[in-house]
């Protein structure tokens, strides 16, 4: 897309993106998402993406989110540990080893730059 638009993110529908089964600590969380925009180069997606209950790994990219549903607890290694629901914006750095625990299944939009 190369113009402005708008997409109602609640009931925005999204398609699997199956997680690799070493990620997943414990639970059978699924995850579901979105590209809506991608830059020409690849290197700038916004999206959205949404995970059911359970415990998962992740090395994320450098990433601004909102919540929109849900909540969890982002452990970031050897850093903080984030606690999100709705309406927290969240930014997390290109490198970071993280545990998600996903208390109710989590809906954000999002932004990623690639480096």
């Amino acid at each position: 897309m190369n113009h402005s638009f708008v997409v109602h993110v609640p009931d925005a529908e999204l398609e699997p993106e199956p997680l690799s089964p070493e990620q997943i600590v414990s639970g059978s969380p699924e995850v579901t998402g979105k590209v809506v925009w991608e830059s020409a180069d690849g290197r700038q997606v916004r999206g959205i993406w949404q995970i059911t209950p359970g415990v998962v790994t992740d090395t994320e990219a450098d990433e601004l989110f909102v919540v929109l549903s849900g909540s969890a607890t982002i452990e970031v290694e050897g850093g903080p540990t984030l606690t999100v629901g709705p309406g927290d914006l969240a930014v997390l750095r290109e490198g970071d080893r993280t545990t998600w625990t996903v208390h109710e299944t989590l809906r954000k939009a999002y932004a990623i730059n690639l480096g």
